[in-house]
């Protein structure tokens, strides 16, 4: 009996399968388990590869359209070199001529229209020419290496042949124009190389060049309209200009520090705050002895006159105020341009000036 009861023993061995078959039952999913984890490689290695493979073509393409534009430009990439926004500045100066001249005529208006159209074609020849020159150093500015030739956008051989036109331009200007009273924007021009060529490495030398060149643009005007430049006018568009030359130094010193610009070596801070100062207490007094001694006003404008003046005054305290203290000045035309005070400033100055010089004359 014991031994016919031992034989049941086996009978749990046999009874045992069945729990393999849950292993097994387990078992089947574990392919199904391993098939994704070798085929997720497989699949992340092919997705890598074709990421790669796509990327390559982009960076190729992107190389590619690079190398395009520089070699083909485009033209609001060479509008943006000939600096269009720079332009103000010859439609600012040139026209002070008509202030000694009167009365007006249309004549007068063309041929100041003419001076303007002149140093534009130079000061655009002088800005590429200059940015030329200045590619290696602009990328080290935080602002100037946006420039197209800086940035890339423009190549050297498209800016060379730009100049070209230009020169070419500017020489039609001239033989269009009266004999010999294009002198002064060809002295401009030459400045202009001496200065792109070494001049504007020297400390003081720099700026004073800059200054001249406005002047410059003043006796353009002057001469082709048959005006009697007044000195007084001069010295103040000299001296203002020079304020203005100095400051855009300050700036470039505080913004980008002395690696920028060699001639910056020679400044100081302190030293250009001084210098600023001065120029702007010079440009303040030659403008009141401007209207007081040569200014062609009306013999009943003397309180007009006498309000222009801290219209005058307050135009050069507000730049000192957005120069030293808010840090401005890196582009003048931008700080004296959108500056809300400044400009009600200045329309008020130009009314004021406007009626001294359209008063009716008092008879004698």
């Amino acid at each position: 009996m014991d031994i016919t009861r031992s034989s049941p023993a086996p009978v749990r061995v046999v009874a045992v399968p069945p729990e393999p078959e849950p292993a097994d039952l387990t078992a089947l999913p574990e392919p199904i388990a391993v098939e994704p984890l070798q085929t997720l490689p497989a699949t992340t290695t092919t997705a890598t590869t074709a990421t790669t493979s796509a990327i390559t073509p982009a960076a190729t393409t992107t190389t590619t359209e690079v190398r395009g534009r520089r070699s083909r430009p485009r033209p609001r990439d060479l509008l943006a070199l000939l600096r269009p926004g720079q332009w103000v500045k010859n439609l600012a100066v040139v026209p002070l001529a008509l202030l000694d001249t009167h009365p007006w005529g249309a004549a007068a208006f063309l041929r100041t229209g003419w001076a303007v159209l002149g140093f534009t074609l130079a000061s655009a020849l002088v800005y590429v020419v200059n940015d030329l020159a200045d590619r290696e150093r602009d990328r080290l500015h935080p602002v100037k290496r946006h420039r197209p030739i800086a940035s890339g956008r423009v190549s050297p051989l498209a800016a060379v042949v730009l100049t070209g036109a230009l020169a070419l331009a500017l020489t039609g200007w001239a033989v269009a124009g009266p004999a010999w009273q294009w002198w002064p924007t060809a002295l401009y021009l030459a400045l202009s190389l001496a200065y792109s060529q070494g001049l504007k490495h020297v400390p003081l030398v720099d700026a004073f060049i800059v200054a001249t060149g406005f002047v410059l643009r003043l006796v353009q005007g002057a001469l082709l309209i048959g005006a009697q430049m007044s000195e007084w006018l001069a010295l103040c568009v000299f001296s203002l200009c020079l304020m203005l030359a100095l400051g855009k130094r300050r700036h470039e010193m505080t913004a980008a520090g002395r690696a920028h610009r060699p001639a910056l070596r020679g400044y100081t801070l302190a030293f250009l705050d001084h210098l600023v100062v001065l120029v702007a207490v010079l440009t303040a007094v030659s403008y009141v002895l401007y209207l007081r001694d040569d200014a062609s006003l009306a013999a009943g404008a003397s309180l007009v006159t006498l309000l222009s003046a801290p219209c005058a005054v307050f135009g050069l305290a507000r730049y000192l105020q957005l120069l030293l203290v808010e840090e401005g000045g890196g582009n003048p035309v931008h700080v004296l341009f959108r500056d809300r005070a400044t400009l009600v400033n200045a329309a008020l100055w130009a009314v004021l000036v406007a009626l001294a010089l359209l008063l009716p004359q008092s008879p004698a």
